[in-house]
């Protein structure tokens, strides 16, 4: 039996269904807004898998190239790997779902959001996002919701929901919320510029605006929702867990005590291997490792959390908004066009600044069309950057999105085109992780710019801030560990120039935060950094004035429009002439902007002087030397340049009377000629005698 709840947003109805399709999925929801379908399922195995103390959770969002009428590209003309897109949204739906499951769900679970069919006006991510919570509510998988997501924008200063691409264009910020009824559990965002009021307005705004969305999936489950399945008992032997916690609460309060990560760590593995041999040695009884394990993680929490709760200090000694000691380098690389290493405490950046041209543009292919990206930004995280020893593969999804926030946090003070005519690749190698590599990876980004010579609106900077909160005691971190992160219950990333914030994310690992601790957070990490922009700053206060010497030059001339075919010639002749001649690059827009880059300046300039002969226009009085093209009984046509032409009459020859035209010039003479004349249809007229 099909089932559908809908309701208004934005002016369109937004549409759940279930009943129709995917019948066999724990559950199924088909979401619906304007002429954008997602069929989001959910479903979990029968058997819960052992050994693990995790939640094996997978989300893959997929969108088929039919929902806009497109056959994909490439050789085999069918969908392959997931796309950046397709993997940033997966992780979109993963991470505001993922603290909503029980402790104790060890079952397989996997959700995957389809793209059927895909309107421009209407955000299939979103779509994804709720329909994936729909899916798990209505199912018999238990889960702690259900949440709703929305997407605000701000365009002319006032906020509006669910903007379609168009407005998203016209917007200064576009900010994705997803929320439980009470609290904010993600937050994913671009933003140019604005202050920490103005975001948190439009936070608070979103929420509010998507309680609509949760009500739907409420009313949803009201009619077809199944019974939840009891998650996986777990017998706990209290003595023997009393026996654990008075051996080892106190070794592991001193080893979290221990500022240096590698030395920390060292020793809490010890002190775990340690007792799992003893209780080995003491007893032939069954394994028990996994419950050794489970609690010593938990001792490790408790006093992590309790040391700063109780006393404000942090595992490396710090107070709550204490930032570590930094330090900024560039120009390290002398090879490269921009370079800069930023190390804050225990996690360093390399990042590298490479120029490129127009033929370095990422082109992209997706349901919304072809399209260009001009800046990139990429992150890497190689093993070594935390001492550990494994196989090298592509980037996965936490490498994606680590560079897109990066990417999108610089994105806002990056030149036009037309003020920085060039291709921007930021590379951003992590030598050393712990606590928030994405964060310097902006830093270290922002001063690689500025080595490079990239006139860049202002400086950015990022900080991550952690949340830890017991009942009601609550303390906000700033620049926090990979220990705080981990054992934390926020991480909140906040990018932005002194003048306001360019990105914020948002992940909550607890049933969500109210506004209030939000406010705290965000103007801690206000203060944090500010702080962190006068370091960098330090080091170099404003974009180099000159480019590198092994950096392409780009330079930058107008012709008339209907010039452009000259430049090209027939079948691009013209223009493979110059290029093959002089050794640089060209671009010729359609508006009669032309970029020529080249290392070798002379090359430049050649080209350019190439270029005006071909576009100058002819002028009256001027004398030129062309070639005899044509001859013909009454005069002979002359080239000026390639293209263009003129008659010299049999009476302009010479200052004699001249018989036969063959008499005075032949095919493929060189002769020197002034323009008479040139009339209203662009003919000219030329004369040999005015120049003898």
């Amino acid at each position: 039996m099909i089932h559908r709840v809908e309701a208004e947003i934005a002016g369109k109805k937004l549409i759940l269904e279930t009943g129709r399709v995917a019948r066999q999925a724990a559950g199924a929801v088909l979401v619906q807004y304007g002429d954008s379908i997602v069929l989001v399922t959910a479903v979990a195995a029968k058997e819960a898998k052992k050994d693990i103390d995790f939640l094996p959770l997978t989300v893959d969002y997929q969108e088929r190239a039919y929902a806009a009428g497109r056959i994909p590209g490439g050789f085999f003309k069918r969908e392959g790997r997931l796309t950046e897109k397709e993997t940033l949204t997966s992780r979109l739906i993963d991470r505001p779902m993922r603290p909503l499951f029980p402790d104790n769900w060890f079952y397989e679970t996997q959700i995957i959001a389809s793209v059927l069919s895909s309107d421009p006006s209407a955000s299939t991510e979103i779509l994804g996002m709720v329909g994936a919570s729909a899916a798990v509510t209505i199912s018999d998988i238990p889960f702690h919701g259900p949440i709703g997501a929305i997407r605000v924008g701000r365009i002319d200063g006032k906020l509006v929901v669910m903007p379609n691409l168009e407005d998203i264009e016209k917007s200064d910020l576009n900010i994705v919320i997803a929320a439980t009824a009470d609290a904010v559990m993600m937050v994913e965002s671009e933003i140019k510029e604005l202050p920490e009021e103005v975001v948190l307005e439009a936070i608070n705004f979103g929420h509010q605006s998507l309680q609509v969305v949760i009500a739907l999936q409420k009313e949803l489950q009201a009619k077809v929702g199944k019974e939840k399945r009891p998650t996986m008992a777990v017998n706990r032997d209290e003595a023997f867990e009393k026996q654990l916690r008075e051996a080892l609460a106190g070794p592991i309060h001193e080893a979290v005590l221990i500022p240096n990560k590698a030395e920390r760590q060292e020793r809490l593995d010890h002190l775990l291997n340690e007792k799992i041999e003893a209780m080995k040695t003491a007893t032939a009884a069954a394994d028990r490792t996994r419950e050794i394990k489970v609690l010593f993680h938990d001792l490790e929490r408790q006093a992590v959390r309790e040391m700063i709760l109780s006393k404000g200090v942090r595992a490396d000694g710090r107070g709550p908004s204490a930032i570590r000691s930094i330090t900024c380098e560039v120009g390290i690389l002398p090879r490269t066009h921009g370079s800069a290493l930023f190390t804050r405490g225990e996690t360093q950046s390399l990042a590298v600044v490479t120029l490129g041209t127009s033929d370095d543009e990422q082109r992209i292919d997706s349901l919304d069309g072809e399209s260009k990206k001009t800046f990139m930004l990429h992150y890497n995280f190689p093993p070594f950057s935390v001492g550990e020893a494994r196989p090298m593969r592509g980037p996965g999804r936490r490498e994606i999105g680590h560079g897109a926030l990066a990417e999108r946090a610089l994105k806002p003070i990056i030149p036009s085109r037309e003020a920085f005519p060039y291709t921007l690749r930021i590379v951003s190698d992590i030598l050393e992780s712990n606590g928030s590599s994405s964060m310097a990876s902006v830093c270290g980004g922002t001063l690689a710019l500025m080595d490079a010579g990239v006139p860049i609106l202002r400086p950015v900077a990022g900080i991550a801030m952690g949340l830890i909160k017991e009942g009601d005691r609550v303390q906000i971190l700033s620049d926090i560990l990979g220990l705080e992160d981990h054992l934390g219950d926020m991480d909140f990333k906040v990018t932005g120039t002194a003048q306001g914030i360019t990105a914020l994310q948002m992940d909550i690992k607890i049933g969500g935060i109210n506004m209030a601790i939000m406010k705290q957070a965000v103007e801690q990490a206000k203060q944090g950094r500010l702080h962190i922009l006068q370091k960098m700053l330090e080091a170099i206060s404003a974009p180099r004035t000159e480019l590198s010497p092994y950096a392409p030059r780009i330079v930058t001339m107008k012709v008339k429009s209907d010039k452009v075919r000259e430049v090209i010639g027939p079948g691009g002749k013209v223009i493979r002439g110059i290029i093959e001649k002089t050794g640089v690059k060209i671009d010729i827009e359609d508006d009669g902007t032309i970029h020529i880059a080249s290392t070798d300046d002379a090359a430049a300039k050649e080209a350019i002087e190439m270029i005006n002969m071909i576009c100058e226009e002819v002028e009256v009085g001027r004398v030129y030397v062309g070639k005899v093209t044509r001859i013909m009984d009454f005069g002979a046509i002359v080239e000026l340049r390639r293209g263009v032409d003129g008659l010299v009459h049999i009476s302009q020859l010479a200052h004699h009377r001249v018989k036969s035209v063959t008499d005075e010039v032949k095919e493929g003479d060189e002769v020197t000629v002034k323009v008479l004349e040139v009339d209203r249809q662009g003919k000219i007229r030329l004369s040999r005698k005015e120049t003898l």
